[in-house]
């Protein structure tokens, strides 16, 4: 079964009626995306952030849609239906579509992000993460967790305790264990979350050294490196949870974090330990700092 979409620029309608308005006319999905590559900031919770430009498209199953649902969304909408643009899609398996973009990645000296589709990459030094992210976020594509992986590659020190908080597909988890980390804790809120990093660890047979949790309360206190990489309120407000889990000594890796929110996290932190930029990439910067204390 094909799909028909339909698409139109917001002006001055109010999303969620718009959503509503599609839903009601039949649609399985809404999605509202930028017009023109706008950056927009974080929101705030409970706020609905758009784009200066912002196109909405409704996905309609072919069989049953036809120039009726465009009139009636048109006049839910307030608009001519000459403004909505019509195009017919085949139908996919949408939540693969993307793999065909993604390929093997390199962080660092010797850290490999290799998709299961593709075969090993010819360095007889690599160390290689098989990744099948499934429906949770976390591949290495994003400059976020790019950062990360790269100061795993450098800076993680042989039979470290790690924790990796919103493990999203678990890749940070797994790298940390394949790079030598005697446990790496893995939890995030996300019940797929939790099931991408069980099989991500056990495709890449780390699956005793990768430890998930479901309650944030069994991580362990004592750990020497935690990383989490959200968003920077939500680090905030962490930011007593965190740094209760590392021992004196023990390092923590910040990240989700825009070029511009850096002083936020840093000042968010400031009670507990001193942030620094460790490195940035495409706007996003990564903050590492150290508990105070001896060892």
């Amino acid at each position: 079964m094909g799909y028909l979409a339909l698409s139109v620029e917001l002006e001055g309608q109010d999303p969620e009626g718009a959503e509503a308005a599609c839903f009601a006319a039949g649609a399985v999905s809404v999605t509202l995306t930028d017009a023109v590559d706008d950056a927009i900031l974080e929101p705030a919770p409970g706020e609905v952030r758009l784009w200066p430009r912002t196109v909405m498209q409704a996905l309609f199953p072919a069989g049953s849609a036809g120039p009726e649902a465009i009139i009636a969304l048109a006049g839910a909408l307030d608009l001519p239906a000459s403004r909505i643009r019509v195009e017919n899609i085949a139908d996919r398996v949408w939540e693969r579509e993307w793999l065909k973009d993604f390929h093997a990645m390199r962080f660092g000296r010797r850290l490999w992000v290799v998709p299961n589709h593709e075969p090993a990459p010819a360095d007889a030094d690599a160390v290689m993460v098989r990744l099948d992210p499934g429906l949770a976020f976390g591949t290495g594509t994003h400059p976020s967790t790019a950062l990360c992986l790269t100061w795993l590659d450098s800076r993680l020190g042989p039979g470290s305790i790690v924790i990796d908080y919103g493990c999203g597909s678990g890749v940070l988890a797994v790298a940390a264990a394949k790079l030598g980390a005697s446990a790496a804790h893995a939890f995030d809120i996300d019940p797929q979350a939790l099931i991408a990093t069980r099989d991500n660890a056990a495709a890449n047979q780390v699956d005793a050294q990768v430890l998930v949790h479901e309650d944030s309360a069994s991580l362990p206190p004592q750990a020497d490196v935690v990383i989490a990489n959200i968003l920077a309120g939500t680090l905030v407000e962490l930011a007593p949870r965190l740094c209760g889990y590392l021992r004196p000594g023990a390092q923590l890796i910040l990240a989700g974090i825009l070029k511009q929110q850096v002083h936020e996290v840093r000042a968010g932190f400031s009670r507990f330990l001193d942030l620094t930029v460790f490195a940035e990439r495409d706007g996003w910067s990564a903050l590492c700092g150290t508990l105070p204390g001896k060892a």
